[in-house]
């Protein structure tokens, strides 16, 4: 399956502004947000530390509600965590007591999921455990795992449960660099084989431009959208384009817009008369 862009638009943010209450009063984190994901997609949101990315991933997640504007999936608001968003975070999220193959059926058991028979569940943690090549290691403990298995552990976890979108939050930052590409590679060859739709965070531009078919700029805190860029490379994806010109010149563009961005978010961060 091709991964392609297919105009059906899925989830929908509509003048979305957050704020949190601190000791010192009520901190904006975003403000005044619009966006709209199409089936299909893979966007990746880029920006300073702190300035609200993971906050737009919560929202779309149901793990919390804006306090003002809306958000939709497929014209329905979003009022909670659901089966049809899979969500994947950096620390891993797998359970140390249970096995690989244990870790790839817990949410299979889960009620969401109690249609499926024992031997479909065996099937797709079958299919799983091959797909992310973790086959011999099924009777593994996660602490007998290299970190990069442990992430596509995670990654099955995250899939086999089959949702509409994966939601993920610099799930490949704690991977050395050769793993992290091993892990790119893996991630497109899922996503050719499945054709999910993926919202990710990461401070990688580089990740973000190979991955995406868009990239969002966000802004330094409050969170807005400063830029969509449109990625024009098509799926499947090869490392070589990394060092094309075309891949340079829209790495070196999103990189500037992103460093402009730290520089204001460390001037909020700076005493009054010390910028």
């Amino acid at each position: 399956m091709e991964i392609t862009n297919q105009d059906r638009e899925r989830i929908r943010f509509e003048n979305v502004s957050m704020e949190f209450q601190t000791a010192s009063g009520p901190l904006e984190v975003v403000h005044d947000v619009s966006f709209s994901i199409n089936q299909g997609d893979f966007v990746s949101l880029v920006g300073p530390s702190g300035c609200g990315k993971t906050t737009l991933l919560s929202i779309a997640a149901g793990f919390i509600n804006p306090a003002s504007g809306s958000v939709t999936l497929d014209g329905h608001p979003i009022v909670g965590p659901g089966p049809d968003r899979g969500v994947m975070f950096q620390e891993y999220g797998v359970f140390p007591w249970l096995t690989v193959e244990q870790n790839i059926a817990f949410g299979l058991n889960l009620k969401a999921n109690r249609g499926r028979d024992s031997q479909q569940k065996k099937e797709i943690v079958d299919t799983y455990l091959k797909l992310m090549r973790l086959e011999a290691f099924r009777k593994a403990y996660p602490k007998q795992l290299s970190g990069g298995m442990r992430q596509r552990l995670a990654l099955a976890r995250t899939y086999a449960v089959h949702p509409e979108f994966v939601l993920m939050d610099e799930p490949f930052g704690a991977l050395d660099a050769q793993t992290r590409s091993a892990m790119h590679d893996l991630l497109l060859d899922v996503l050719y084989a499945e054709g999910k739709t993926v919202l990710l965070i990461t401070h990688s531009v580089e990740e973000a431009v190979y991955l995406s078919n868009k990239v969002f700029v966000i802004s330094a805190r409050p969170a807005r959208i400063r830029e969509v860029v449109e990625i024009p490379f098509p799926y499947p994806r090869h490392h070589d384009l990394q060092e094309t010109e075309e891949f340079g010149a829209l790495r070196s563009h999103i990189h500037q817009m992103v460093m402009r961005e730290y520089a204001a978010q460390e001037a909020q961060s700076s005493p009054p008369g010390t910028a």
